[in-house]
């Protein structure tokens, strides 16, 4: 089966597959890193949703403000 139109996290787990097999890592071993990984992947994407979400609020009170000031301007 072709990967060429696999999502891009289906291709990367199964590189991610071949290249634990290709060097014999325990599995035991293996699923304690990748869970590791995956914590800190995890962490790294709830950063970015606050940080994102504050740019959010961010703009939606600029708007807030440019309204205002349209009103009290008379435009």
């Amino acid at each position: 089966m072709s990967l060429d139109h696999a999502p891009d996290h289906i291709k990367l787990a199964v590189d991610l597959i071949e290249l634990l097999e290709s060097h014999d890592i325990d599995p035991s071993v293996a699923v304690g890193a990748l869970t590791i990984a995956l914590r800190d992947f995890q962490a790294k994407l709830e950063r970015i949703d606050k940080e994102q979400a504050k740019l959010e609020g961010i703009d939606k009170e600029q708007a807030k403000l440019e309204n205002k000031d349209k009103k009290v301007s008379g435009a």
